[in-house]
């Protein structure tokens, strides 16, 4: 998660989401999203007054899912997702701002039962605390001027030549083993190759789908073309909420909720409210 949040955070300062949150209210409700929950996994059927309130932790400084408005409260995403989890259980909720660097050890303190800031479902994390279920994943997406001829038929597969990706990333990683007979141009960051693309030095981009989202709403020059990728390998297994080790109770109820909030569209209208075009 740290590569991921740093990357990320780095591409802000580009202002690849400068106006994101102001476009946040306009949500484009023709668009799907993929259900992330386990299609396998049984209905729990916790006694949820076992849960009776939930203490989440947080951080200040990974907009859109968690950070501090004008006035210093906390909103985003992750803010908002917590508050449902909470309501849809009938618990009480409290949130509490860390520095990010300290969350994972404020959780095995004590200071909290759940982390909702984002974090990554891997190896290192889960010496640490119990996951969710997964949240939001994210893909990878190919990205083409609105002149190119492509359409939703686009295949990589029967191409050949270059796409532009971000040196040393997980995408440039992705291309090279799954699409061989396309040629990565490496450029320093996704905001230059989408630029790249924008100025005709490129046809083609192949890079985070979330953030190009965003560019893409600033830039009507582009559009995604063909379908997201998702690949456990390159580019993770999504993002969850962190639950303490000792709180297994809690981890049912908060599973409980993600699941109900997909099935009755409460998390679609959360995902398109922080992300206004879909990056699925």
């Amino acid at each position: 998660m740290h590569m991921f949040r740093r990357s990320f955070v780095d591409a802000l300062k580009t202002a690849l989401f400068a106006t994101a949150v102001a476009l946040f209210c306009t949500p484009l409700h023709a668009q799907t999203i993929p259900n992330h929950n386990d299609p396998s996994a049984h209905k729990d059927a916790l006694d949820l007054s076992l849960v009776p309130s939930i203490r989440f932790l947080t951080s200040s400084d990974f907009p859109p899912f968690n950070f501090k408005d004008p006035t210093g409260e906390l909103i985003g995403f992750n803010i908002d997702l917590a508050e449902a989890i909470c309501s849809e259980i009938d618990a009480d909720c409290t949130m509490q701002s860390w520095p990010w660097a300290q969350l994972k050890k404020a959780l095995a303190d004590g200071q909290g039962d759940a982390i909702a800031a984002g974090v990554s479902i891997d190896a290192n994390n889960a010496q640490l605390m119990n996951f969710s279920q997964s949240y939001l994943q994210l893909p990878g997406r190919f990205v083409a001027h609105q002149n190119s001829d492509v359409g939703a038929s686009f295949d990589p597969h029967s191409l050949s030549g270059p796409v532009g990706v971000r040196r040393d990333s997980a995408h440039h990683s992705f291309l090279k083993a799954h699409f061989p007979n396309l040629t990565p141009i490496s450029y320093d960051s996704d905001l230059d190759v989408l630029v790249g693309v924008a100025q005709g030095a490129l046809e083609y981009a192949f890079v985070d789908g979330m953030r190009a989202s965003f560019w893409l709403i600033q830039n009507d020059c582009c559009m995604f073309i063909g379908g997201p990728y998702f690949d456990a390998q390159f580019f993770g297994e999504g993002l969850a909420i962190g639950v303490a080790m000792d709180k297994q109770n809690t981890l049912r109820a908060i599973n409980i909720a993600l699941r109900r909030l997909a099935e009755n569209g409460k998390r679609d209208e959360l995902f398109f409210k922080w992300f206004p075009l879909s990056f699925y």
